[in-house]
C-alpha cells in the first residue's frame, strides 16, 4: 500500500465513521435547531477542534509505537486491525435509528463552541478509534509523522464541516431526514461497518500476507 492509497482508504472509512448519526451529530443538530444556523456552526466549530486535538493524539500514538521492536508494532497495527473489524461487525449487526433530536436549551455561540469542544474531547471511543487506525495509514516509509498527521488531521476537520456544517446549515431538513427514514440510518450505520471490516482485511493482508514474500 502506497501512501495515495493509504489517503484513500482513509478518506472512504472517515466519510463513513462521521456519517454515522451519533452524538457529535446530534449535539449539532439541536443547537442548531434552537439557536440556528450561527449556533449549529459554532457547535461544529467545537467539534472539529477536537477532530484535531484526537489527530494530534493519534500522531503522538503512532510515533511512540513506531519506536518499539518491528514484530511489537506489526502486532499493535494487527490488534489495531482487530479492534476495527469490531467496530465493523458491530455497526452491520446494529440497527441505528433516530426516533428523537430534542432542542439544546438557548445558548450564545461561544457556549455552542465550547460544549461542541467538550463534547468531542471527552468521547473514549474517539481516543481508542485514533490509536486503532492511525498506525493503519501512518507508516514512516510515507514520510515525517508530523506531515502525515498534519494531512490526516486537515482530511478530518474539513470532512466534519462538510458533513456536521451541511447539516447546521440545513438542520430541519437534516432532522427529518434522519427521524423520517430509519431504513437510510440503518443503511449508513451497516455500510460504515462494511467499510471497517474491508478496511481491517486490507490491514491484516498488507501486513501478513505482504511480508511473506520479503
Amino acid at each position: 500500500m502506497d501512501y495515495a492509497q493509504a489517503l484513500w482508504l482513509y478518506f472512504i472509512l472517515l466519510f463513513g465513521i462521521i456519517i454515522v448519526p451519533g452524538m457529535d451529530m446530534f449535539f449539532v443538530l439541536a443547537n442548531a435547531l434552537t439557536g440556528g444556523r450561527r449556533a449549529g456552526l459554532m457547535a461544529t466549530a467545537g467539534i472539529m477542534l477536537g477532530g484535531a486535538v484526537h489527530t494530534l493524539f493519534g500522531a503522538l500514538a503512532v510515533g511512540v509505537l513506531t519506536q518499539l521492536p518491528a514484530e511489537v508494532f506489526r502486532a499493535m497495527i494487527l490488534i489495531g486491525a482487530a479492534y476495527m473489524a469490531w467496530i465493523g461487525y458491530t455497526l452491520v449487526r446494529s440497527s441505528i435509528t433516530v426516533d428523537h433530536i430534542g432542542k439544546a436549551p438557548s445558548r450564545s455561540s461561544w457556549v455552542a463552541f465550547r460544549q461542541g469542544l467538550i463534547t468531542c474531547l471527552l468521547n473514549p471511543k474517539a481516543y481508542m478509534f485514533v490509536v486503532a487506525v492511525f498506525p493503519q495509514f501512518i507508516r514512516p516509509q510515507f514520510g515525517p509523522l508530523w506531515r502525515q498527521a498534519l494531512v490526516m488531521g486537515v482530511m478530518t476537520v474539513l470532512m466534519q464541516m462538510l458533513i456536521y456544517g451541511g447539516l447546521a446549515l440545513a438542520a430541519a431538513k437534516g432532522r427529518d431526514a434522519l427521524i423520517g427514514n430509519p431504513q437510510v440510518t440503518q443503511w449508513i450505520g451497516r455500510g460504515a461497518g462494511v467499510l471497517f471490516i474491508l478496511a481491517a482485511a486490507f490491514a491484516v493482508w498488507h501486513d501478513v500476507f505482504g511480508h511473506v514474500g520479503t
